[in-house]
């Protein structure tokens, strides 16, 4: 999808109307724009935007941040290449929006656990990532509240147990999987509703694992911050750590050497490979099919291999930095690897050609796991799997950053929706980031891979396109530290999308369901 010939504060005014003025609207550093809000136009101005087909990207909230008001709650919405970010002063009570924009349901418990704010009319005001276990009154990310251990409860009475919903009828059961598994994976929840083998519900229950990313981050300078962005989910570690370095960089006014983002660009297209070819190698061993797991298993071990030689880390920890690069990766060591690409490119096509003509495989991938595309906007899904369902969208083509405007890959759009629909947009994909870092390495300039920001106090919101989809971060600073340092990655929005793929498939099927997603425990659970 090209960029919209629209200029993004045309597409805003367009949408807020002439009852709100012009001048209300200041630009932020990275291409957003911010509209402070009275409570009282706030109610019409966002059912006009939901009207309209923006959707919510992002909801979070930051304490002290305006005049007056001790919580101030922004509210992010996107349309074609126009962000908006509504800047909303509340106390401790809001109205809740959840109803008419549904991604805003655990943004808003998210907001609840985190800040003890509470929103009237919420459909769902059960808590999200404090679990049962923890005292009540307790709000982690209050400026009140000290990184301390906190005394859990003991026990917990069983009318105060985290309600799953129910489903009732006859022949109906419960079924609960995890939140500890059978492989080596981190914890999550799966409650299914069943009639034999049928599911008719799911319910998923996540943030088991909760580290308290966000609140690590208060207080410190910002170049702490990036072993924290990098700590988000371990394969997103360059997308993370590149959303957090452009927003800190937008504030700061510094321009990123060419070649540096030339070696970001690079970086994270490995990244999105080794995420893609693990997905579908997974995909093979949940349907007993060795023969292409094992070839997807090899070429993803080669590209950790070669992530080691380039960087000194499997997982390219340690090399994105604010203004570039920790250090340069040599012309003689890029030139080493352009062999090794193409001879990468020939064994993968010999892996696809053996998944997609087997004829049992094709009957496990199709018509299992469908995603409709009147849930993309609603739930704010992103990434492959939208894209498997027909979605257009990609913050390198829609909001692109670094060189994308120059070297934007193409859209690869199915329609299907299906686990198949997912493994062949990963296939296209995989096969654009071999072209694309190809076509950076013939073009590679020389020169600095580093300018030294000069830290200055502000806030700004990034964009990044992960292996799994939209990324977004919000980065404040104050007095030279970060105050507030929001992270939202795509997995936190396409959990909610398994809950309706598994719709009327069978139990046996979830695990290849759950794989060709992709999705993030840690991602999601910060």
């Amino acid at each position: 999808m090209g960029r919209d010939s629209a200029m993004p504060q045309e597409i805003i005014l367009d949408l807020i109307g002439s009852s709100i003025k012009e001048d209300r609207l200041s630009p932020g550093c990275n291409g957003e724009y911010y509209l402070p809000v009275e409570e009282t136009e706030f109610g019409p101005l966002v059912t006009t935007l939901a009207s309209r087909k923006c959707a919510l990207i992002g909801l979070f909230c930051a304490e002290n941040f305006s005049a007056g008001a001790r919580f101030t709650l922004f509210y992010v919405f996107e349309k074609k290449t126009a962000l908006l970010v509504l800047v909303r002063p509340v106390d401790r009570v809001a109205t809740s929006v959840a109803r008419l924009l549904p991604s805003a349901t655990w943004f808003e418990r998210e907001c609840r656990d985190g800040f003890g704010i509470e929103f009237d009319g919420a459909f769902d005001e059960r808590r999200l990532f404090l679990h049962e276990t923890y005292p009540e009154g307790f709000h982690p990310l209050e400026k009140t509240f000290r990184n301390a251990p906190v005394t859990l409860k003991e026990s917990v009475n069983p009318e105060d147990e985290y309600p799953f919903r129910k489903v009732n009828g006859e022949g109906v059961y419960q079924v609960p999987v995890g939140p500890v598994h059978a492989g080596i994976i981190e914890p999550g929840h799966f409650r299914f509703s069943v009639i034999g083998e049928k599911i008719f519900n799911l319910e998923i229950r996540m943030f088991y694992k909760h580290r308290g990313i966000e609140k690590l981050a208060e207080g410190k300078t910002p170049a702490e911050v990036i072993p924290l962005a990098e700590a988000v989910s371990g394969d997103e570690s360059v997308a993370n750590a590149t959303a957090y370095c452009c927003a800190v960089e937008k504030i700061a006014g510094t321009v990123v050497p060419d070649r540096a983002w030339y070696l970001r660009t690079i970086l994270l297209e490995l990244e999105r490979i080794h995420s893609h070819l693990g997905d579908q190698g997974g995909m093979l061993v949940d349907i007993g099919f060795p023969l292409g797991a094992n070839q997807f298993a090899v070429l993803r071990e080669d590209i950790f291999r070669m992530n080691a030689t380039l960087t000194g880390s499997r997982f390219l920890r340690g090399m994105i930095t604010i203004g570039g690069l920790s250090h340069d990766i040599s012309n003689e060591q890029l030139e080493s690897i352009k062999p090794f690409l193409r001879e990468l490119k020939k064994r993968y096509r010999v892996g696809l050609k053996i998944v997609l003509s087997t004829t049992s495989v094709l009957d496990r991938f199709s018509p299992t796991g469908v995603i409709k595309k009147s849930l993309l906007r609603p739930l704010n899904l992103t990434g492959p799997i939208a894209r498997a369902s027909g979605g257009r969208g990609d913050v390198r083509s829609n909001h692109p950053y670094g060189i994308y405007e120059t070297f934007c890959p193409a859209i690869r759009t199915l329609y299907d929706g299906d686990v198949l629909a997912r493994f062949t947009v990963k296939a296209s994909e995989i096969m654009d980031s071999l072209d694309l870092i190809e076509r950076l390495l013939a073009s590679m300039p020389d020169g600095a891979v580093s300018t030294p920001p000069v830290i200055r106090d502000g806030y700004a919101l990034s964009l990044v396109e992960s292996a799994r989809g939209q990324d977004l971060c919000w980065v404040w600073i104050r007095n030279g530290v970060v105050d507030r340092y929001k992270v939202r990655t795509a997995s936190f929005c396409n959990w909610l999308a398994i809950e309706h793929a598994v719709q009327g498939e069978i139990v046996p099927d979830f695990p290849l369901i759950n794989k060709s997603l992709n999705l993030s425990y840690a991602g999601t659970d910060l």
